[in-house]
């Protein structure tokens, strides 16, 4: 039997869930991604691409959108909803990008958004231990065949064929499920030469309505992708799926793991065997998938919400239970992540389960999950001291809202909450200011609010986080957070 704390699960499953959480962060049904990658491996079939090739292309439009959490914060600046937002963008009947487009009156918001989206999916295939070409793919997303695209400004040949392909694949994929065929396939007309080659939008335009057909008809066709030979027994890290997750909101940096060595714990003191041990770990993982799917601007509300928000927050979970039809051998944590939010008496959502129809492990997540919240600070109000929080938690398991005793196992006689670090971190990569002003940015704060938290100046802050940005080979905060986490600087 394998260790209790092996985290290791099948590369293409992380792909998949990576897939679900960037369709619901975009506005868009959670089978887009995986329809958009099945088109674009017929695309790269009927161009001639090799089998590696189509492989390739498949991987970028299924991680098209996975740097889409890092940028969430900055989206919710500009757009209030960082959701909503990015779905209107996605939906607008532009000739050009319609990203560039919805920025236009936004300063230099296409190239810093972009920026951030595509050196987190980039990290995050290095981090998966895809081949170059793919992350130099996924680096480089929003290029455009007439050079107007982001990060840099490639066209023409210098843009990936994966980049096209995913891209044409999506917009075949929107249009067509917003518009009608006709429509869909004018746009595309329209962006040729825009945004990717003529030659290419011809031969989306020849097949659309056989492919579109063969989805329509069997949407299975959509689960069946010709990554699986390429990826079969190749494993990776549940980690980096929750390090994904938690950048959506940068006060919850590290909360994912936080919870999942918490539930561990509690499991073993309560006796579990240790596949339950494992199974909980990986579900507290990814328990919170499903909040992508609900904008910044409402989790940052202090206070009650309003009934429409209230709503959107009730149905997270539910989509982190949705997200068991996508993910393989996920599907089982995703089923117990599910329950992060319910409680033994019935108050807690989305099912409103009571005590004889709530797995242990699912008492075990929720306790754990906010057990670990009211320990770390949030927006509205500072942390919880150990001993406060433990206190709040007994309150509410006396009253029936928690499992009484896997809060005792969780407070009473707690054990390592250190994050199980998927890296040796090098002691000295950075030194112990810099890891502190790096905290700090981790969690949203600005240069500014750094300087005031630690005493030096403004420029002083700037120059450490140059010099951090600098070793941790990044440009941006969503990026050294990603990286940090993964070496266990954080």
């Amino acid at each position: 039997m394998k260790a209790v704390d092996d985290s290791s699960v099948p590369l293409l499953d992380v792909i998949r869930s990576l897939a679900f959480v960037g369709d619901l962060a975009m506005g868009q049904p959670t089978d887009h991604s995986p329809r958009a990658a099945w088109i674009t491996g017929q695309l790269a079939h009927e161009s001639g691409a090799s089998k590696a090739a189509c492989s390739r292309a498949m991987a970028v439009a299924l991680l098209r959108w996975s740097g889409c959490t890092a940028n969430a914060p900055e989206f919710a600046q500009l757009f209030g909803d960082d959701v909503s937002g990015r779905k209107a963008l996605l939906a607008m009947q532009s000739s050009g990008s319609s990203f560039r487009s919805g920025t236009r009156n936004k300063g230099s918001a296409f190239l810093s958004l972009s920026r951030i989206h595509c050196e987190v999916s980039g990290d995050i295939a290095g981090q998966l231990g895809l081949d170059d070409d793919t992350e130099f793919a996924l680096r480089h997303l929003f290029e455009s065949q007439d050079g107007t695209g982001a990060p840099d400004g490639l066209r023409g040949d210098q843009v990936p064929m994966a980049v096209y392909m995913a891209s044409l694949a999506g917009d075949l994929d929107i249009f067509n499920r917003l518009y009608g065929f006709d429509q869909a396939c004018r746009l595309i007309g329209e962006r040729a030469e825009v945004l990717y080659p003529r030659e290419l939008a011809d031969v989306v335009l020849a097949h659309a309505r056989q492919w579109l057909a063969a989805l329509d008809n069997d949407p299975t066709l959509s689960g069946a992708c010709s990554l699986d030979a390429n990826f079969a027994d190749r494993t990776t890290s549940l980690e980096i799926l929750a390090d994904v997750i938690d950048l959506k909101l940068p006060w919850m940096t590290g909360y994912s793991r936080q919870v999942a060595q918490l539930a561990r714990n509690a499991a073993r003191q309560l006796g579990l065997d240790e596949m339950r041990q494992q199974r909980l770990y990986r579900a507290a993982l990814i328990h919170g998938m499903g909040r992508a799917s609900v904008p910044n601007m409402v989790w940052d509300t202090p206070g009650r919400l309003a009934e429409s928000s209230w709503e959107r927050v009730r149905l997270a979970p539910y989509w982190t239970g949705r997200a068991a039809r996508q993910i393989g051998s996920l599907a089982g944590e995703a089923e117990v992540a599910s329950y992060a939010y319910e409680r033994p008496d019935g108050s807690g959502y989305f099912r409103e389960a009571k005590d004889a129809n709530f797995p242990v492990e699912g008492r075990i997540l929720a306790a754990a999950a906010a057990l670990v919240a009211l320990r770390a600070a949030r927006p509205w109000r500072e942390a919880y001291s150990e001993a406060a929080a433990g206190d709040m938690l007994k309150a509410e398991a006396a009253a029936g809202r928690y499992d009484l005793d896997a809060v005792r196992a969780l407070v009473d006689k707690p054990r390592s909450t250190t994050a199980k670090s998927s890296a040796t971190p090098s002691a000295g990569l950075l030194s112990e200011r810099e890891r502190e002003i790096l905290r700090w940015i981790s969690l949203g704060a600005s240069n500014k609010q750094v300087a005031q938290k630690l005493s030096i100046s403004p420029s002083t802050v700037r120059t450490h986080v140059e010099s951090v940005f600098r070793k941790l080979d990044c440009s941006t905060r969503a990026a050294a957070t990603l990286k940090a986490t993964q070496l266990g600087l954080l």
